[in-house]
């Protein structure tokens, strides 16, 4: 938000000779973010004098629209001849009078003007528009002066535009929507300073009357719980905006567009309160504010045609919608210039959340959306609507009605029970009851201990101290904000100073390290990151179509999805239940702009919903919940196991010099899963690879893994119809484990190493196609026994000579003793013997034999 220091000094009265430095810094100290403190008479340098324009010759030729100008500067020249000036405008005619600076001047951001030759003409300075002078952002055309400015060529125009003040540029956070105001920084500013406020909402304004200003019905009084009105007839059509509120409203950056909007942008301003003004003429019937139909159509100011919601809230007279409630009207009764002559104010009080939705689903974020969104004080609509009034008669001229419309269903504010002595015990900082009372009167709070009103005797019984003291806070009507004790102590510690409260830092309990679980997430993300795969954290948010784009079955437990209640996007508005979905979204992502050898892997939970659960019990802030409310609250919450997946495509081993190279497969994803188990500290012998049929992999390509006997994930190639779906790379490959169900990592006592040479034995199985090359190897070890080291499988082959439906598996065994070289019969012995457990289970063979 944009304001001006002398606009401020109307409503507080600020030191006359306040540094801006220390303007600036009690703002900081009140919990306003300052982004700049701009003087304006330091931002223009040489001379920028009052111009007015006595010729205009259009230029043709060129590719945009360009006027030679010669524009009367009075002496400011040194010749008193017109100025030859070239400019693209074209909201201006002779007769107008205009901001021009000369030659050697420079503008905000160091432009330098000079006089040089440009379209064929000589032109020597420029006729400024508001965002040249750096007086806001509109840069649609220059700045014409009206008629009330009584400036001839020639004279400085700095304080003709406001160039001789000084302007703040503030951040204002959500929760403080009152200080998007000038009321509301004036309020902040007189406590900071501790000097008199002249609070614009206090001026009088006449109440409702019995006969509405105009018929209007209020068919849902939570969105809309207050509807003020008022008709101002016989409004001057072409009455020009005074100077010195349009320059008010360029130095907040709010386009200046005609005397009734002006007046509604400025008493938004002013007084936090946004307006609408209708073109009485152009409604036709009674108006009636409701919920939209779903699809009812609404062509806004903007221009743009917006399908509606059941969610917003819309004034429609006898045609339909007409406004797009307290986020922006419609063009069918917009105010025209030049054309409106009675003017229909409206000053209402809206549901935040309401408006909040519909700016987002509408992405509109217009400056009355701003301030609703953030909460409006419903106590001044009258005020806003009398101030409007009156400036549009003093201004425009018109007559207005003696009939006030107002629907007051507001509810009043709820007092909250705040203990005398909480924001000592919160904060660390003695806060005598007293002192409590009295910050929280200077915020507008009425404050009360029971029935009564606390004493300000600070030696009053139970108050000194403060201990067993119950103050009943009820918070202002501006303050929206305010809604527990929590609130009030934090406006207590800011009016009281933030720089008083100690910077110390509790001591650190003493820890127990890393627990097994986060211990397990490192290692497993350390492991994968050094076999070369690269983390990615993707959003968990997911569209519907995911899961048939996965192939995902009807009955598929990951099928049902926790919907959020405001997503981020109407397109993803469920949260994850498997992490391809999101991580195959970045990979094709990443393929899209040019990467073609991939291999990612994420670590994060998934979301599961608990059908049936209920809704969670409301707890405050006030305490610390107890573990039945723990319980109860986490029994709702949807399950989330954490999981960990990788994706991979293209070559897996570059190609080059050296060879072709290798492209990822199944088997990759699979050595994946396996390394992710070994990290994780679960022994090799009790996990266990089968071949499985589980989307979205492929039905001949997909593999389990199990953990004594357990699924926890799976892995393999994606199946055609996925990759096609997602417009993935062919052979993509992925893997996909449930940490959180894997047993708690054993104990692993330290191994034997033995000095002896090994005794390398190969042999070569037939067996059955059907059997899996896993089970073979854990026959193996089975019959080998204790002098058994490794057993690594190193060739499949399958040909005619084997006979249909068979294949030969070859192993590499590695026997060793620990105390003794083994002798080739010990070695032999150990082979036979774990051949014959293998002829045994699956009926080996060994080949050639």
């Amino acid at each position: 938000m944009r304001v001006s220091v002398s606009w401020l000094r109307e409503y507080v009265d600020l030191p006359a000779d306040l540094p801006t430095g220390d303007l600036e810094q009690a703002l900081v100290d009140l919990g306003i973010e300052v982004e700049s403190v701009v003087d304006l008479a330091a931002s223009v340098t040489g001379q920028l004098v009052v111009g007015e324009v006595r010729e205009i010759e259009e230029l043709t030729g060129f590719k945009k629209p360009i006027r030679f100008c010669r524009v009367d500067v009075g002496a400011a020249n040194g010749t008193g001849e017109p100025q030859e000036i070239v400019c693209g405008a074209r909201n201006f005619a002779v007769g107008d009078r205009v901001v021009v600076i000369l030659p050697g001047g420079v503008l905000p951001g160091g432009f330098a003007i000079g006089a040089r030759k440009t379209y064929g003409h000589n032109s020597a300075g420029m006729i400024c528009s508001a965002k040249e002078l750096g007086l806001g952002d509109d840069h649609s055309g220059i700045i014409v002066l009206g008629p009330d400015v009584t400036a001839k060529p020639g004279d400085d125009a700095r304080p003709v535009v406001g160039l001789d003040d000084v302007v703040l540029d503030l951040e204002i956070t959500p929760d403080r929507g009152y200080a998007l105001s000038l009321r509301g920084l004036a309020r902040e500013l007189s406590h900071a300073f501790d000097v008199p406020l002249h609070d614009p909402a206090l001026a009088p304004a006449p109440s409702g009357t019995e006969t509405p200003a105009y018929p209007v019905e209020v068919r849902d009084p939570v969105g809309c719980d207050r509807f003020t009105a008022r008709l101002v007839r016989g409004v001057d059509p072409n009455a020009p905006t005074p100077s010195w509120m349009a320059q008010r409203l360029v130095t907040a950056g709010i386009r200046s567009i005609s005397l009734p909007v002006d007046i509604t942008n400025y008493v938004m301003l002013e007084l936090g309160q946004p307006m609408h003004a209708f073109d009485a003429d152009r409604i036709v019937g009674p108006l009636v504010v409701r919920r939209a139909e779903a699809g009812e159509k609404l062509t806004t100011l903007d221009g743009v045609n917006r399908v509606l919601t059941a969610d917003d809230m819309v004034i429609c007279d006898d045609t339909g919608p007409i406004s797009l409630a307290a986020v922006m009207g419609g063009e069918t009764s917009e105010v025209v210039t030049g054309g409106t002559t009675n003017v229909l104010f409206e000053a209402a009080h809206w549901d935040p959340a309401m408006v909040g939705r519909t700016a987002r689903q509408h992405k509109l974020f217009s400056e009355a959306a701003k301030r609703w969104e953030r909460g409006v004080d419903p106590a001044v609509a009258l005020v806003a609507l009398e101030r409007a009034v009156r400036l549009l008669t003093e201004h425009g001229g018109g007559t207005p009605s003696a009939e006030i419309l107002d629907i007051d269903h507001v509810r009043p504010r709820t007092p909250i029970s705040l203990p005398a002595d909480l924001p000592t015990r919160r904060v660390g900082v003695e806060y005598p009851p007293a002192r409590v009372v009295a910050l929280l009167e200077r915020v507008g709070c009425t404050v009360a201990q029971g029935a009564d009103r606390l004493s300000e005797d600070p030696g009053a019984v139970g108050v000194a101290s403060g201990v067993g003291t119950v103050l009943s806070v009820t918070p202002p009507t501006w303050r929206p904000d305010l809604t527990d004790p929590a609130d009030l102590v934090e406006e207590v510690v800011r009016l009281d100073g933030y720089d008083k409260v100690p910077s110390v830092l509790p001591t650190a309990p003493p820890g127990r390290g890393l627990t097994p679980r986060q211990r397990r997430r490192r290692a497993v993300a350390d492991s994968l990151a050094e076999r070369g795969y690269v983390e990615v954290l993707a959003h968990p948010f997911v569209s519907p179509e995911l899961a048939d784009q996965l192939g995902l079955p009807a009955d598929d437990p990951r099928r049902p999805a926790v919907r959020l209640a405001n997503p981020l996007s109407e397109e993803e508005p469920l949260l994850r239940t498997t992490l391809l979905g999101p991580l195959l979204g970045t990979l094709k992502r990443n393929i899209g702009r040019g990467h073609r050898d991939l291999a990612l892997y994420e670590i994060g939970a998934v979301f599961h919903p608990r059908v049936g659960a209920g809704s969670p019990p409301a707890m405050g802030v006030d305490r610390r919940p107890t573990d039945e409310e723990f319980a109860a609250a986490d029994a709702v919450v949807p399950a989330q196991p954490v999981h960990v997946a990788v994706v991979l495509a293209g070559d897996i081993d570059p190609a080059g010099w050296w060879g072709p190279g290798r492209q990822a497969g199944w088997a990759d994803a699979i050595e994946a899963a396996r390394d992710v188990l070994a990290a994780a500290g679960i022994p090799d012998e009790r996990v266990e690879v089968r071949a499985a049929e589980h989307a979205p992999w492929h039905p001949g390509r997909c593999a389990e893994l199990r953990v004594d006997d357990a699924v926890v994930g799976h892995a393999g190639e994606l199946h055609p119809a996925v990759v096609a779906a997602l417009e993935l790379p062919r052979r993509t490959s992925a893997m996909e484990l449930n940490l959180d169900t894997l047993p708690p990592t054993p104990v692993t006592p330290a191994p034997t190493v033995s000095g002896f040479p090994p005794a390398l034995i190969d042999v070569a199985l037939v067996v059955d196609d059907s059997v899996p090359a896993e089970q073979v190897r854990r026959a193996l070890e089975a019959g080998a026994g204790e002098l058994l080291e490794d057993v690594r499988l190193f060739d499949v082959y399958s040909g005619a000579q084997l006979g249909e439906g068979r294949r030969s598996l070859a192993y590499k065994l590695t026997f060793r003793a620990p105390d003794r070289t083994l002798t080739v019969e010990e070695a032999v012995a150990a082979r036979d013997a774990a051949v014959a457990v293998a002829a045994e289970r699956f009926g080996a063979t060994l080949r050639g034999a």
